[in-house]
């Protein structure tokens, strides 16, 4: 978190209650050296509110789906074959 632009923000910034808001966050996370690290503690940690990480709340729900349908793929894909 040292590393983090945000650091030097207001938290409200990363909190909007409007798409322009988000906008703003975003602009501010683009330039961060740690958006991926940011980005994965707030999956990991199941965060759904504000924006990490560069992505906001909708955005990390559907990587979230999106890794958990690759997941259930790559199972079904390492299952043994059938033998008939």
């Amino acid at each position: 978190m040292g590393r983090a632009i945000c650091s030097g923000e207001s938290p409200d910034v990363f909190f909007p209650s409007d798409g322009v808001g988000v906008l703003r966050a975003q602009k501010i996370c683009a330039g961060c050296p740690v958006i991926e690290e940011c980005l994965e503690y707030a999956l990991a940690n199941h965060i759904s509110h504000g924006v990490w990480g560069g992505a906001s709340e909708r955005q990390r729900r559907r990587l979230q789906r999106r890794r958990q349908q690759e997941r259930i793929q790559r199972s079904v894909d390492d299952r043994p074959a059938a033998v008939a």
